[in-house]
This record gives C-alpha cells, sequence and structure tokens, in this order.
C-alpha cells in the first residue's frame, strides 16, 4: 500500500467511525448495486423492527463502503437487494452538483446520515428543478422538480430519534433517496423527459439551452 493509498483508508475509516458510533466496524463489502429495472427497486420496502441489530448496523457498514466506493451522496438498503426501510446520505455543501446556486446549496449539518424508518414532512409548497443523477441509474442525469424545505424523522444506529429541518441539495437529497423506500427512481419525478441526459452530453445540452435563451431574449427585445 502506498502512503497515498494508506492515508485515504485511514481517512475513511476515520468516517466510518465517527459515523457508526463504534471503534469496532464490522467487516465490510463493496456490494452490488441494483439498476433500473430491477424489482427490488420497484416495491415498497419493509420497516426495520429493531435498528439496533448486529445485522443491520453489518448492512449499514456496507453500505457506506459501496456508496464511498461509488462516490454517491446517498444509498438506500433496497439499491443493494435489500428491501428494508433504511437510508444513508451525505450532503454537505461540497457534494453540491456544480454550478448550483446558493440557495439550493444551502446546508449546514448534513454530513454522513444514516435513517432508519424515516419520515418526510413537507414545511412550503414551493418546489425547484435541479440536476439529479442516481447509482442505480448510472450515466443518466434529469431534471427533477423537489420541495426545497422539510423535515425529516427517523432512527439512528443506536435507536434513537434523529429529526432535521433540511433545505436545498440537503432536502433534494432526502426526498431522492427516501423515494427509493417506496419503489419510486427520480425520472419517474420528472415533468419531462427531454430533460433526461446522458452525463457525456451534459455540456452540449447546456450549451443549446445557452443559446436557445439567448435566441429568445433577443427575440423579446426586437418585438
Amino acid at each position: 500500500m502506498s502512503p497515498l493509498q494508506a492515508s485515504r483508508f485511514l481517512a475513511k475509516e476515520s468516517r466510518l467511525v465517527h459515523w457508526l458510533g463504534s471503534s469496532h466496524i464490522p467487516l465490510m463489502a463493496i456490494r452490488k448495486i441494483a439498476r433500473m429495472g430491477h424489482p427490488v427497486l420497484s416495491r415498497i420496502a419493509e420497516p426495520v423492527a429493531d435498528p439496533t441489530a448486529p445485522e443491520i448496523r453489518a448492512l449499514v457498514s456496507d453500505m457506506v463502503e459501496t456508496m464511498i466506493d461509488a462516490n454517491g451522496a446517498g444509498l438506500a438498503a433496497p439499491q443493494v437487494y435489500v428491501p428494508k426501510r433504511i437510508v444513508i446520505f451525505q450532503a454537505p455543501a461540497e457534494r453540491s452538483p456544480e454550478g448550483i446556486d446558493e440557495a439550493e446549496a444551502y446546508d449546514h449539518q448534513a454530513a454522513l446520515t444514516v435513517l432508519i424508518n424515516p419520515e418526510i414532512e413537507i414545511l412550503a409548497p414551493d418546489m425547484e428543478a435541479g440536476w439529479e443523477g442516481c447509482l442505480s441509474v448510472p450515466g443518466l442525469r434529469g431534471l427533477v422538480p423537489r420541495y426545497t424545505a422539510l423535515r425529516y424523522r427517523g432512527l439512528g444506529l443506536d435507536g434513537q430519534r434523529i429529526e432535521r429541518v433540511a433545505k436545498g441539495f440537503h432536502a433534494r437529497v432526502v426526498q431522492h433517496e427516501c423515494d427509493h423506500l417506496d419503489g419510486v427512481l427520480y425520472p419517474q419525478r420528472m415533468r419531462n423527459l427531454a430533460d433526461l441526459i446522458f452525463e457525456s452530453e451534459a455540456r452540449h445540452w447546456l450549451a443549446a439551452r445557452a443559446k436557445a435563451e439567448a435566441r429568445s431574449k433577443e427575440e423579446t427585445a426586437d418585438a
């Protein structure tokens, strides 16, 4: 192991110790991620009876390892073929998509989080469209409307209640991951499938949109 690899390993281990709340980390495995079309992604996930059970801690450990390996912002248990109501996510500002505005990127507390049996309460009717990707829909991005402010509740691995208010990117990630627990993928939330694009073509899409907007402004000014 090179010094750089060792440094990365220790940094990841430190994050997991902090997150899982224990100096003993169970053996972890990178799990295969289910892709759009597999039935596990379209079913309603089952509630977790005991958040403190060893098998739940082991599952969450694998989910963390899998999410970090895939460079994801979140992961739901159904995405690793386990139909349980568990999500993990990380939504600090540095995880926000490039080019996102300040209001959408707002957050002050959403580091790595595990949420078991989550519930969402929408706090305002306002919605905002933003680009989303998904580890179960690789290579694609879509423009998805989401509520901009919500409160979420759930349990942690210690069985203690978690309750937070989320805005912007934080709220978007929570909605995206909790959708997985109800068998919903982000393309189902889109208003226009013309805004579903390959990541590799994003710059061309943005350039074309900028030209169209500029042309529209010129036509309005000439009218």
